[in-house]
């Protein structure tokens, strides 16, 4: 019997034994078909597996990642001190005796940040809301260097800033990557300083792209799932590759997991700008304009939602110049097409003042080519919020949309903010749930009815009455001084 036991076992060690020397055999013949091309190509060297470990990787990029500490002086009144209103009536311990009002004082006050450096010699890329406003600008390196720095400039509109790095050389650097190549599902590592603890390693995927969140007006955020709190602002957002594909600005304030980065291909040509003059150069057209969606897509006639509806052109403006007006849909600028209206502030303002370009508008239903010499953006568009009209004036009801609305008159337009508007009726009060519910809000100053001008609510209803159910009605309209399209379908 032990004999027995022992010849099968024998035998079970030689199957195993054959068995690895296969292995060895397909392995050796993998290796070999890997160097001649064929199979799974070999992982380049830059890239690296979150799987396994991205510590090769944060070992090479963590280096080129700064903590920024700032500080802003600030005056504040005397009774607000540590004494508050006992001092006000008592007086200070100190001098100016009792029954004196307590001085001002001047407090300070500190804020921490993100950043990477993007240049040997000390040029460190960050956030226009970390710097802004500082007194003084502390970079501290993660080997404990430490640099004062100055503002070599800052866009509040992208919410990016430079600085220099003062007596910097030799220092660690971050390269940028292609934020365009970016897919949703791609592992991403966020590297910065949350709430002051330096050099904080997450990791994540890209959630999603072209994200607008309401900072400005060129939204374009990358979405992640990489950690990101107070204090990462300014800091980068690397790909496998160890490439700086984003700058991390925001955060959901009520969630978790949603954290959004500036894409590095639109801070870099910013940044190229503040290193050549200190301020961003940027193209300007000089109309409001409003995205397509559906209903409007539906109302102008257009095939598809891809486009900007003009709701107002400025006077003398470079649209004005070439021949735009409102209710043109724009769908093309310089020979390419927009994805979405809301792209037309980033291409209008990525072309150079001064160039002629051709502009598509969608006109009456019919594609015209305008020629446009583009302009400089020079400030912000102004707006001042609506102010809702007071008191009793002539007024009409259209129980069919659910709607009062009243006449334009000299004093509703100061109060609206609408003085160049010579003719037009004001919503002074919606139904709830009603047809105009949906679209309308009281304030609005109602200047055209399906592109013909109403001059007062006489004029408005008889347009309504010709409606028939289905048809829909494009009104354009005046909103926190603001022009914008709205329809309401019958």
């Amino acid at each position: 019997m032990q004999r027995a036991l022992t010849r099968r076992n024998g035998t079970l060690l030689a199957v195993i034994g054959l068995a690895l020397v296969a292995a060895l055999a397909c392995g050796a013949a993998s290796s070999e078909a890997g160097r001649k091309g064929g199979g799974k190509a070999p992982i380049e060297p830059s890239t690296y597996d979150p799987q396994l470990s991205i510590s090769p990787l944060v070992k090479r990029v963590a280096p080129a990642v700064v903590n920024i500490k700032t500080s802003h002086k600030m005056r504040v009144p005397g009774a607000m001190g540590p004494g508050g209103i006992f001092e006000w009536f008592f007086g200070p311990r100190g001098p100016g005796g009792p029954f004196q009002p307590p001085r001002d004082r001047e407090i300070e006050r500190r804020s921490v940040g993100s950043g990477f450096v993007v240049d040997a010699s000390g040029l460190v890329v960050t956030n226009h809301h970390v710097v802004d406003g500082a007194d003084e600008i502390q970079v501290q390196l993660p080997d404990e260097r430490s640099f004062s720095a100055e503002l070599v400039g800052s866009d509040e509109r992208t919410d990016v800033a430079l600085l220099k790095l003062a007596e910097a050389d030799g220092l660690p650097t971050a390269d940028w990557g292609d934020s365009d190549r970016l897919e949703v599902g791609d592992w991403v590592v966020a590297i910065g300083n949350p709430f002051g603890l330096d050099t904080t390693v997450t990791s994540g995927i890209v959630s999603a792209k072209e994200r607008v969140i309401g900072a400005g007006p060129y939204d374009d955020f990358i979405q992640t799932d990489a950690s990101i709190n107070p204090g990462n602002s300014g800091g980068p957002l690397f790909n496998l590759r160890g490439q700086v594909v984003g700058i991390n600005t925001a955060i959901a304030p009520h969630g978790q997991g949603i954290g959004f980065a500036i894409p590095s291909n639109l801070a870099q040509g910013v940044i190229t700008d503040l290193k050549g003059g200190g301020r961003v150069v940027r193209g300007w057209l000089g109309v409001a304009f409003q995205p397509v969606d559906d209903d409007l897509a539906h109302a102008f006639g257009l095939d598809d939602k891809r486009g900007a509806v003009v709701t107002d052109v400025t006077a003398g403006s470079p649209a004005a110049e070439g021949g735009m007006r409102t209710g043109d849909v724009i769908v093309e600028v310089d020979g390419e097409r927009l994805k979405a209206g809301r792209h037309l502030p980033s291409k209008i303002a990525s072309l150079d003042p001064g160039t002629e370009v051709p502009i598509a508008v969608i006109r009456d239903g019919e594609r015209r080519q305008l020629s446009v010499v583009i302009g400089e953006l020079t400030q912000n568009p102004s707006g001042l919020p609506a102010v809702k009209p007071k008191g009793k004036r002539p007024e009409h009801d259209s129980a069919r949309l659910g709607l009062t609305v009243i006449d334009l008159d000299d004093s509703l337009r100061k109060r609206l903010g609408a003085r160049d508007v010579e003719h037009g009726v004001v919503v002074a009060q919606v139904e709830p749930s009603s047809l105009a519910s949906r679209a309308l809000e009281k304030g609005d100053v109602i200047v055209e009815v399906n592109r013909d001008p109403v001059r007062d609510v006489q004029e408005f209803e008889r347009r309504v009455e010709r409606l028939g159910s289905g048809d829909d009605m494009l009104l354009r309209v005046l909103r926190d001084e603001s022009w914008l399209y709205v329809v309401i379908r019958l």
